[in-house]
């Protein structure tokens, strides 16, 4: 099977792993992605917490792993002339430039859209910031915590009730849904330069994904300018689109917002008996009733286990979900059933789970393709590849341009 972006080069300078996500997915499908680190190697690198497994697995940074698996790396200073002409050198031969710098930082180092299509004229420029590259903020360093969450009103419209305390959100999960929509900005201005000969830059934000994964939310909000409630579960509109406890300390969470649900709700959990009330014959009234309605679920839900609930919901047709720990997931059916986990090989520490990324094609070959590298590990394969003599790559070394 033919990769989609076989042929293609990547150069990457970036760290974190925002935009070492995006090019994580872009070696899955088959580009050729040389990572640029600093001297000292990206900062991301053992920042993990170690895995609860032997000794021999225990200490392999598989976070790092997961964001930059599949890649080559070589290590420039790219604060000095010589460093900032190598990764032109570098760029001159590419199809696509993956960074993270801001604006400033690309101007000075002579990587902005400007100088390097000077050098490569079809090259696709991609850039990833807290908080894009013009405007009053385009010069503040953004990590997905601030820029993602909290600027965003994420932050905000995710608390529990209007006293809500601001919840805390996992590492990384704007980080990665940011590189998703740089890839697809990638991808697509690949096809405009193959198609026009002519180099395209192109950018996005954590900020600006953030706004997009609410959508629905400021379609209206951007119209109205109204303050968003945050609702707590006793709050919601309506009672079967909630989540609710069950006995055995887990939960659940339901999303049937249409008329028809709460009969069926009601039978499938024992309280025929609400069907009859006339305070509950029509959602205001419901609402007006809720909390009486959630302690009456959370109630009836505490008799038995998640997974018990499920099989009676499943009987009566209810669209539910189950919240399962991190920890279920890798075990969860329907995770094995579309390869969700699939493995790879290290040749020190053996066969190990990584995630895959969120497509998948039938008939391309798209999957990881090793584990990530090691600080520097390609230096001097790369720059033999870009035609350096052994004397020239020995003399970079001596002078602190290449590790």
């Amino acid at each position: 099977m033919v990769s989609p972006l076989e042929g293609i080069t990547v150069i990457e300078l970036d760290n974190w792993m925002a935009a070492p996500s995006a090019g994580a997915i872009l070696a899955d499908m088959g580009a050729n992605v040389i990572k640029v680190e600093p001297l000292k190697g990206d900062p991301m690198r053992n920042m993990g917490r170690p895995a609860k497994v032997d000794e021999a697995r225990k200490h392999y940074d598989y976070q790092f792993d997961v964001d930059n698996r599949g890649k080559k790396s070589i290590t420039v200073a790219i604060d000095t002339e010589a460093g900032a002409d190598l990764v032109r050198s570098l760029v001159a031969k590419a199809d696509i430039f993956l960074c993270n710098l801001l604006a400033r930082r690309q101007e000075k180092f002579g990587l902005n859209p400007e100088r390097l299509l000077q050098v490569n004229p079809r090259l696709v420029h991609a850039t990833l910031t807290g908080y894009g590259t013009t405007g009053p903020e385009a010069w503040r360093p953004g990590y997905d915590v601030t820029a993602f969450f909290g600027r965003s009103g994420l932050y905000d419209a995710m608390r529990e009730g209007e006293e809500g305390e601001v919840p805390m959100a996992r590492p990384a999960q704007g980080d990665h849904t940011a590189g998703l929509a740089l890839v697809g900005a990638i991808l697509a201005a690949l096809r405009v330069a193959e198609r026009s000969g002519q180099g395209q830059a192109v950018e996005t934000s954590l900020y600006e994904t953030a706004v997009w994964t609410q959508a629905t939310d400021y379609a209206i909000t951007a119209v109205d300018q109204s303050p968003l409630r945050p609702r707590a579960r006793n709050q919601m509109i309506i009672a079967t689109s909630n989540r609710y406890p069950c006995g055995d300390g887990k939960w659940i969470v339901l999303n049937m917002p249409e008329e028809s649900a709460w009969p069926r709700l009601c039978k499938a959990i024992g309280r025929d008996h609400w069907l009859d009330d006339e305070r509950l014959l029509d959602i205001r009234g419901r609402f007006r009733n809720m909390q009486e309605i959630v302690e009456g679920i959370d109630e009836t839900l505490a008799t038995k286990s998640r997974d018990e609930w499920g099989v009676i919901f499943d009987a009566a047709k209810l669209i539910w979900g189950p919240v399962l720990g991190l920890h279920e997931v890798p075990k969860d059916p329907q995770a094995q059933a579309i390869g969700l986990f699939p493995e790879l090989e290290h040749e020190s520490i053996g066969r190990y789970p990584t995630v895959n990324i969120p497509m998948r094609f039938h008939t391309a070959d798209v999957k990881p393709r090793g584990p990530a590298p090691s600080k520097g590990q390609h230096s001097e394969q790369v720059l033999t590849d870009l035609g350096l003599s052994s004397e020239a790559i020995t003399s970079l070394k001596s002078d602190g341009v290449v590790g």
